[in-house]
């Protein structure tokens, strides 16, 4: 399907590590494939401000080029719902992925979060997680969600406590909850091949119990564990389409949580990159598509009321926390200017509940260079987070920043927690409404010239955020949307024209709408 772009057209949508692309416009040349783009949340969905849509049931590839967007799917529908983006956008949710109403706990809006990931990356402990948290408390943070992340555990798929760690890992969950956070733990769909319970799978015959019944893991087309890459080399992958499966998972985490107390699970990993059949080394698998493995990873960890997922497709309309995935530690590329296109489009595909990666980046190649960390790219990273529905710390601010900055990142933290009733009031409205609670301006302000802003956002419609993401910058210059308007909630300023407020270091610039 070939769609010429009508005047000043612009398209978002599709994988959100497409997002720093997006808009698509006559002028863009692009093109990916969903299914091996690993998205971190995508759709089949592309969607247009001048009212249009497009939607497939299936992962699809699209090029950009020449003015022209083509679609390579013989199934896809382009659909003309109205005028403007949110007539494409609405349009498109009401048919193709309805919300329930179900709602997210608030616990994860009301307050940062806390990861342990940049802080300890693979290496975790008992008393470093115990001391991270009283740090927590000590530095004047609320307590609240705490992800204990990869390295707790022995081996991959095992899911058990590495007791050379955590040699009392009920104890420190206790203690945990006395302080006031809710625990929960890592981990993805992998099972490595020196873990027993592979052992137990692979070397059965037929991948038959002693009862007859079918042992978990994906299986090649010839029978045998598939073996698929990803970051941490070659494993077996769980086949969440099957119900062994699902219930060797579920009975692995239905005992952390009894036995120790843990509260949730960060689900990671399991993206359709991950399950594509070119990505089994050891043969094909063709019984289950990419986007069914992926899709029934997810729909398993909706049973836990805390769950956090980063790798999804065409979930849409669930009341399922979101994260961006791993930031590098930087201003451009990959680093916090990416931040807001990400939400955007995320917001724009269905998934409203997201939270920001870790405050500082997350992605953790840079802890390897022995480089000073960048103290003002941190706040900044905090401030851009703080009126996100949610935001979550890893790096300690008191620890690598000096104390003038680490000031600024708790101000940011506190500013969140001043807004979470006002964010938690938007979460519901979008849990009714399928509306983003991050949005664009151009879908709350139609043709007025803001289709290509990504450096700026609207919490619901009434905040337009414009946070600082320029490095040493101390002024904030934005065209304001028509309009009466109050700075900082303090200095009221007229919209329609160009405005250039002061933004020092400490300074979240933000306009509510009056």
């Amino acid at each position: 399907m070939k769609i010429k772009f009508l005047e000043n057209e612009h398209f978002f949508g599709g994988a959100a590590v497409t997002a720093a692309k997006q808009p698509f416009s006559c002028e863009s040349e692009f093109e990916c494939d969903l299914l091996l783009a690993d998205g971190n949340q995508s759709a089949p969905l592309l969607v247009s401000d001048k009212g249009r849509y497009v939607w497939c049931e299936r992962a699809f590839k699209f090029k950009v080029s020449g003015g022209t967007l083509e679609v390579f799917d013989d199934t896809a529908i382009l659909v003309t719902a109205g005028s403007t983006l949110k007539d494409a956008y609405l349009s498109a949710m009401k048919e193709h992925f309805p919300f329930s109403g179900k709602i997210p706990p608030e616990k994860f809006f009301a307050t940062a979060q806390y990861n342990t990931w940049m802080e300890f990356t693979y290496n975790p402990t008992e008393k470093t997680v115990l001391e991270y948290a009283e740090a927590i408390i000590k530095n004047g943070y609320e307590p609240g969600i705490l992800i204990i992340d990869e390295g707790w555990h022995t081996r991959y798929g095992v899911w058990e406590f590495d007791f050379a760690k955590f040699p009392d890992p009920k104890g420190m969950i206790d203690k945990l909850h006395k302080m006031g956070f809710t625990v929960m733990l890592w981990v993805v769909p992998l099972m490595t091949a020196d873990g027993r319970d592979f052992l137990g799978c692979a070397s059965s015959a037929k991948y038959l119990n002693n009862d007859g019944k079918k042992l978990p893991l994906l299986k090649t087309d010839a029978g045998d564990v598939a073996l698929v890459k990803w970051w941490n080399g070659y494993s077996a992958i769980l086949n969440m389409c099957e119900a062994c499966d699902r219930e060797y998972l579920g009975a692995k985490l239905d005992h952390l949580m009894k036995e120790y107390g843990v509260d949730g699970f960060k689900f990671d990993g399991g993206s359709i990159g991950m399950y594509d059949p070119e990505n089994v080394i050891n043969g094909k698998q063709t019984k289950y598509t990419a986007e069914e493995l992926n899709i029934a990873w997810n729909e398993f960890g909706e049973r836990f009321e805390n769950h956090e997922y980063k790798d999804t497709f065409k979930r849409g309309g669930k009341a399922v926390i979101q994260r961006i995935r791993d930031r590098g530690h930087r201003w451009d590329g990959d680093g916090l200017c990416t931040l807001i296109p990400f939400a955007i489009v995320e917001g724009l595909t269905g998934y409203p509940f997201l939270c920001p990666d870790m405050i500082g980046g997350g992605e953790w190649s840079y802890t390897l260079l022995g480089e000073p960390w960048d103290e003002e790219l941190v706040v900044r990273m905090a401030e851009c987070s703080a009126l996100f529905p949610m935001m979550q710390f890893s790096l300690a601010p008191w620890r690598i920043l000096n104390a003038e900055n680490a000031a600024l990142c708790h101000k940011a933290a506190m500013l969140h927690k001043k807004f979470a009733p006002k964010i938690i009031e938007e979460v519901g409205k979008s849990a009714v409404s399928g509306e983003p609670i991050i949005r664009p301006l151009e879908y709350e302000f139609p043709n007025e010239g803001f289709e290509c802003v990504t450096d700026a956002f609207m919490l619901g419609s009434e905040i337009l955020v414009a946070p600082v993401i320029e490095k040493g910058a101390v002024t904030k210059t934005l065209r304001l949307p028509r309009g009466e308007w109050s700075y900082l909630g303090e200095k009221d300023i007229t919209g329609g024209e160009t405005v250039t407020v002061d933004a020092p270091l400490g300074t979240l610039p933000y306009f509510i709408k009056k």
